[in-house]
């Protein structure tokens, strides 16, 4: 299926209209976001066309009506953006910390380079000092 094609085809039966498919598809876009792994093969990349996909094809479950108010208010007690904070923080620090790697290795190179050019120009100066004393 073809997700990008419009309309998106759902089964009626489950799903009572496209609303509800967003809401089903945002939800599933958001615990994607937060590192859950996808339920369905697909060539997309984009975690909202991956959602929709998953909504469209019943793979996700869902609750509807009084079940639904009880399960928004448990949701409401877990904080999401601070989760979400927490992950970035750990992803940020893992590139930093390849960011530092390669910084090192370039600063490394960069002093061997300019410890050769310091030793060539000393080593000149010396050879230069040499043929002035012994004339």
């Amino acid at each position: 299926m073809d997700v990008i094609s419009l309309p998106v085809e759902y089964d009626h039966d489950k799903i009572d209209g496209k609303y509800r498919l967003v809401a089903i598809a945002s939800q599933r876009a958001k615990s994607l976001s937060l590192g859950a792994k996808p339920k369905v093969q697909t060539k997309a990349k984009k975690i909202t066309t991956i959602a929709i996909a998953e909504a469209a094809e019943n793979i996700l479950e869902f609750v509807t009506g009084e079940e639904a108010r009880q399960a928004r208010e448990e949701a409401g007690k877990f904080d999401y953006r601070k989760m979400l904070e927490e992950s970035r923080k750990v992803s940020a620090a893992e590139d930093l910390s390849e960011l530092e790697k390669d910084l090192k290795v370039y600063l490394h190179e960069r002093e061997l380079k300019d410890r050769r050019a310091f030793d060539e120009l000393f080593s000149e100066k010396k050879e230069e000092e040499a043929e002035d004393s012994e004339e």
